[in-house]
Order: structure tokens, then sequence, then C-alpha cells
């Protein structure tokens, strides 16, 4: 994995600086909350001496956003002096393997746990069982259906995927046809991006129909599948959004192979290599990117918090901004971007 320069460099403006996104009047808006650093010097000398381990159990490592979550998850465990563990089944459809995954981390008696759901409900019987057990769980990037966890550093995904929609009305001119792949309908990052993005459309854009959502499992070569069949059943479709990065990449390679690039509006999420080359080539007009290197390092910040017996917010918002061709390297966007 190959992380530029000034996205090392950067990382830590995003603790001092707010990050903020406009497109229009209607847009939402997201400012992230990492003002500061938790942990001194004398607290990660006390974790160090107590040995606090934190085990992550993320959603898969198929993406290279996992592998950003994975780096600030590193540096927050640095910097608080604890053990921090991170794993992921290898792709975001293995629900079973990742409750494996979390069973196993339980069974090591650990000091506190980070989880990122592939299912919102399906880990809550071992989460209660980290709940009576006194473990405190931490959330990042996809919550549960539940209020075991202590906290979620996770994207607003409904105002994030609602700024998607408003950037896809303005680009096809407020109306036609479009379509929507998402990784999956379990995860609270899957619902949310879809409903936010859904949602938009039918309240602020009534001349705009989505002709068709399908979930591809954030596999790209099943995403590519859905992608093409859907472009082929509507020949007038006039925008695709993909909800994540394995969903994206789906529907360009779809776009390509079909070769419908001039017909269509794109709009991705995350980044990673491919994403940003579209966009810099023009195949795609822009993403969201989220702040993954904050989710992880908010994740591991907040499970030490928790463990020192601090109030924490139930959600830890760490921010999302569009990018395109005409600001994909502007600082604050290379900041949050991975490849």
């Amino acid at each position: 994995m190959k992380f530029s320069l000034k996205f090392l460099t950067l990382f830590a403006l995003l603790f001092v600086f707010a990050l903020a996104v406009s497109a229009q009047d209607a847009t939402p808006e997201a400012t992230p909350e990492m003002v500061e650093k938790y942990c001194t010097p004398e607290i990660a000398a006390e974790n160090q001496a107590a040995g606090i381990t934190i085990p992550m159990i993320s959603k898969g490592f198929q993406h290279q956003f996992w592998q950003a979550v994975r780096l600030g998850a590193e540096q927050a465990a640095e910097d608080c002096g604890v053990i921090m563990t991170f794993e992921g089944p290898e792709n975001e459809s293995q629900v079973d393997r990742q409750m494996d995954m979390l069973q196993a981390a339980l069974d090591l008696e650990p000091d506190a746990i980070g989880f990122a759901a592939l299912d919102s409900q399906a880990a809550i019987p071992l989460l209660e069982r980290a709940q009576e057990e006194g473990i405190p769980v931490v959330g990042f990037d996809s919550g549960v259906d539940s209020d075991i966890p202590v906290t979620t550093a996770t994207t607003d995904n409904v105002a994030a995927a609602a700024l998607a929609a408003d950037v896809m009305a303005e680009l096809i001119g407020g109306e036609g046809e479009v379509a929507v792949i998402a990784h999956d309908q379990t995860s609270r990052t899957g619902i949310d991006r879809v409903n936010g993005f859904v949602n938009r459309i039918e309240e602020a854009y009534p001349d705009i129909t989505i002709v068709d959502v399908q979930y591809g499992g954030g596999d790209q070569l099943r995403s590519t599948d859905l992608a093409r069949s859907i472009i082929l059943a509507h020949p007038e479709l006039k925008g695709f959004f993909g909800a994540n990065e394995g969903s994206i990449i789906g529907v360009l390679n779809a776009v390509s192979e079909l070769d419908v690039a001039d017909q269509l509006a794109i709009i991705g999420y995350d980044s990673g290599a491919q994403q940003i080359e579209a966009i810099r080539s023009g195949l795609q007009d822009g993403a969201i990117t989220q702040n993954p290197i904050g989710i992880g390092y908010k994740a591991v910040e907040a499970a030490v918090m928790a463990l020192r017996g601090e109030e924490i917010e139930p959600v830890i918002d760490t921010g999302f901004m569009y990018y395109n061709a005409d600001n994909i390297d502007d600082e604050e966007i290379v900041a949050v971007l991975y490849q």
C-alpha cells in the first residue's frame, strides 16, 4: 500500500481544522470533531505498564479503505501506548466469519474492543456478552442497532449520500434516470448511504427517477455485472452512484466496457487508486471522501477514553467532503485520500 507524502504529513491537520463541504444552499454539511488528541505521554506510559489490549474487528480487507483505517488505528495505538490488533474477513459478505473473529477476540478477554459491523443486528448477542463482561465496545465506520457501544466513530453517511444526490442532480440538469449500486442492505453504512441518496432525490428532485438499486456485496466483479445489466436495461440512464469503493469500481468497469462514459454522470464513495485516476481522466465526475485514518484513530482513542471513565459523545463525526478534478489536489482533499 502506498500513501502520498502529503497524505501522511497533513494527517495531523485533521485534528486541528474542521472540514466543511458545500455544493448549494440546501447541501448537507459535516464537520469533524477531531480537535485535539486525548492521549498524553503520561497516559501512554500508564497504558503500557498495564498492558492494555484493544482488538479491532473491521468489515474486511478487500478495499484500500480498510488499510487506511488500520493506519489510523496503529497511530492511535502508538500515541496511547496500547496493544492493538486489526483484522477482518476476506470480503464484506462474510458475516459469519466476522462473528467468529469477534467471538475469538472476546475469548482473549481484551480490555476494550473496536467493531465495524457487517450486519447491524447479527453481532448484538456477542456485544451483549462484552457488556456483561465489562468490556467497552467502540463502533467504527459502521455501527449496530444497539446502545451497547459507548460510541461510534463514523461518517454521517446519510448527509454524505444526500450531498452525492445534490451533485448528481446538478450534473444531469435536475431530470432523468439514475441508478445506485451499494455494498449491502445489512450494514449501517449500506443502509444509510442508500437511504441518504434515495430520500434526497425523492424529496428534492421530482423530475429524477431512480430506476434501480442493486447490492454487489462490495465485490468489484459482482458490481460490474450488476452495473452492466442496469445500463443495458435502461438506455436513457443519465447517472450512477456507487456507494463504496467496490461498488463504484464495478460501475467504472461496466461503463468502460460498454463505452458509455459520455452518457453518464458518475459519483462514487471513498477513494483508492482506480477511482482517483478515473476522476483525473474524466471518466468519473467525483466522489465523497470519508476520513478513514481519522475513523481508525478516533476509535482506538475512544476505547482508551472509555477505559479511563471519560464521558464520550455517542457518535464521533469524522467528517466528509466531495472532491472532483477541480479540487482533488487541494491540501484538505489530499489529506483524506488514500491510494
